[in-house]
């Protein structure tokens, strides 16, 4: 099991409320896993969904982005915590689990050009998946906070070996990360997921057509198993409406378990490695992520991208609360 995974304990957790008369926070209702044996614990638990962090931003800047992406999962988690403990949400349905700690990797790979942050990758490929597979074999539904949108490749692996099956995959981005196998980063992990085996069908919604290829979206027209559509279409030009995509979407992806992930720099002014001045509103990622928790049968979500402060010195405080909307969301749709 994964040397890397720092399980969080109440102390942790309890810093990072802030507590009020008469209110019960999100964090106060939280499910704790034992440090000490922390497989058992999950599966024996009740809440339905487990929190994972991923703070790293090797992936992305392995594709040539702007780190920061580490970033995310902090301010998140604090985001998360504080909001209200409701009978519609309650904080006693999600185990947070805690966050893998990279930083040695993070600290040795400062400076490294791509080539050589791709081995990097890879080995957190392995961690990611390790540790997924576990949640899921324990019948749980992990809600990930990136990271780099490499570690889709991870969720997918685990997954997939936890349920003896490939997943099936709905994503809503700017970009189909569905580059060359030309090592791991952050633009190729469903690439390398179908190659491998673990993705069967894949849908991405919302590509703007000014960040895809030719030569990728080729690829994508030519395989049925793939299916997207394009910003453009959507908004621009009104060919079919944004709640017609989401369901073709989901109608290409079928009935088995499937992936879902929301990579944050589609949505317009979100600060990530990609940040768009153009995209989705934030309005338009939570009703995906309600709508596809509600038709679908999700194994994972995924929230990838997303940075507080990126390392050229742009910052935002506000993309962790933006985080703990949409996993309220997500989990808001299942549990209906």
């Amino acid at each position: 099991m994964s040397s890397f995974l720092r399980v969080v304990n109440r102390q942790d957790l309890d810093a990072l409320i802030s507590r009020r008369a008469g209110e019960v926070k999100f964090g106060e209702r939280v499910v704790l896993a034992d440090a000490a044996d922390w497989e058992n614990s999950l599966a024996s638990s009740g809440a339905r969904f487990v929190l994972l962090g991923i703070p790293e931003d090797i992936g992305v800047r392995a594709n040539g982005g702007v780190g920061g992406a580490h970033t995310a999962w902090p301010a998140a988690l604090q985001a998360l915590l504080n909001i209200q403990s409701t009978e519609r949400l309650s904080g006693a349905a999600l185990l947070v689990l805690g966050a893998f700690d990279f930083s040695e990797w993070m600290g040795a790979s400062a400076g490294l050009p791509a080539e050589e942050l791709r081995p990097i990758v890879s080995r957190i490929d392995q961690e990611v998946s390790s540790v997924v597979e576990v949640i899921v074999r324990a019948g749980k539904t992990p809600i990930v906070i990136g990271g780099g949108h490499n570690n889709a490749y991870g969720l997918l692996k685990g997954a997939s070996l936890a349920l003896g099956q490939a997943l099936s995959c709905i994503n809503l981005d700017a970009h189909s990360d569905y580059r060359a196998l030309e090592g791991r980063h952050s633009g190729n992990g469903f690439r390398y997921a179908k190659a491998e085996g673990y993705l069967q069908r894949y849908a991405v919604v919302g590509l703007h057509e000014n960040y895809n290829s030719v030569a990728i979206l080729a690829e994508l027209s030519a395989d049925p198993d793939l299916h997207y559509s394009f910003f453009e279409a959507i908004f621009l030009r009104q060919e079919h409406s944004f709640d017609q995509a989401l369901e073709q979407a989901i109608q290409h992806t079928g009935k088995g378990y499937i992936g879902i992930e929301l990579d944050l720099d589609c949505i317009q002014g979100v600060l990530s490695s990609a940040a768009t001045p153009s995209g989705l509103s934030v309005l338009q990622a939570r009703q995906y992520l309600y709508y596809c928790a509600q038709k679908t049968s999700t194994c994972y979500l995924h929230l990838t991208e997303g940075a507080t402060q990126l390392n050229d010195g742009r910052s935002d405080k506000s993309t962790g609360k933006l985080i703990a909307y949409l996993v309220s969301d997500f989990i808001k749709g299942i549990q209906g």
